[in-house]
């Protein structure tokens, strides 16, 4: 049978009208345009948020390095104490932008009644490893910094990400522990990108470019990484790749059946779970990659977007 049959039914149909984006490596300009307005196409006849205050600031970025650029979500009815998210959004490690996930952020604001914080990080190929994960850290120690003035309780702050911001995410609670200048609450972890090396059997099942597929993993991890040896560093990168998980916070993955990242997923929170972090996984039957965001309707998109929003609403509540 083949990928499109394998396939929830509900998702079938707007999945086979997806469109190819450009090569990045070749259009790099053409392809973040059109993910851009693959995204916008998606908030057509959708208002921003009453309930929801945005605003953009720019921040102090690395040593030597620029401002970073953050995109905050707040209730509008301010108080005191709430939780907060750091979220980093995907697009393959070279595309995308905070403003993608502008209605995913709303959401999480006015189920959770969180502070969200999204991230405008660098991206490769321009600005391979470490540039976009050190843009993050700065932005988590943002965060902690300015809990008070953003009404926000520091022991109640999270990190996350979908799909490459995922990978992101994870490689991000690894610093944060090593570093043990904060600690952070839980990680939630939304098909992410943990592995460089493509061996899983579900790292050769999808070969169809609407998705993110075996094509485009093989050529954005290289782009990510670049040609410098990391060192230690490189589990940062690769999460997968991280010799010790103990010391982690509590995890939340989530990845469709028929997902690129389905294997490394299953086999990273597995490790979490041996590592004695309280991790909680779930592989939705007949889902690619991203299928709750792009097909939002269909029952099972429905389904795991309410089991993960309250699972973050658990882990910060």
């Amino acid at each position: 049978m083949d990928f499109v049959q394998r396939m929830d039914r509900a998702l079938r149909e707007t999945y086979c009208a997806m469109p190819v984006l450009p090569d990045p490596l070749i259009d790099i300009a053409g392809a973040r345009r059109a993910m851009l307005e693959m995204f916008g196409a998606a908030r057509i006849g959708q208002l921003p948020s009453d309930a929801v205050l945005t605003e953009d600031r720019r921040i102090a970025g690395p040593a030597g390095a620029p401002d970073v650029a953050v995109r905050i979500y707040r209730p509008r009815h301010a108080g005191e104490g709430r939780p907060a998210l750091l979220w980093i959004h995907g697009g393959g490690f070279t595309l995308g932008l905070p403003a993608q996930d502008d209605l995913f952020c709303e959401k999480i604001v006015e189920t959770i009644g969180a502070v969200v914080v999204s991230v405008d990080y660098r991206l490769a190929p321009e600005h391979p490893f470490p540039a976009g994960t050190e843009d993050c850290y700065a932005a988590l120690s943002w965060l902690f910094s300015e809990a008070p003035a953003l009404g926000v309780d520091a022991r109640r702050i999270a990190v996350g990400g979908a799909s490459a911001g995922g990978g992101l995410a994870a490689g991000l609670a690894l610093m944060a522990r090593d570093k043990e200048e904060f600690k952070l609450a839980f990680q939630f972890l939304l098909c992410p990108c943990l592995d460089d090396r493509h061996v899983t059997p579900s790292s050769h099942e999808v070969t169809d470019d609407r998705t993110w597929s075996r094509a485009k993993s093989l050529q954005a991890w290289p782009a990510y990484l670049g040609e410098r040896d990391h060192g230690g560093a490189l589990a940062y990168a690769v999460p997968a790749r991280a010799s010790e998980l103990k010391g982690l916070p509590p995890a939340y993955l989530m990845v469709g059946g028929l997902d690129l990242v389905r294997d490394e997923i299953i086999a990273y929170g597995a490790r979490m779970i041996e590592a004695g972090v309280a991790t909680e996984l779930h592989v939705w039957p007949g889902g690619f990659h991203g299928f709750e965001l792009f097909v939002p309707d269909a029952p099972i998109s429905q389904a795991a977007r309410a089991g993960y929003l309250n699972a973050l609403q658990r882990a910060l509540n």
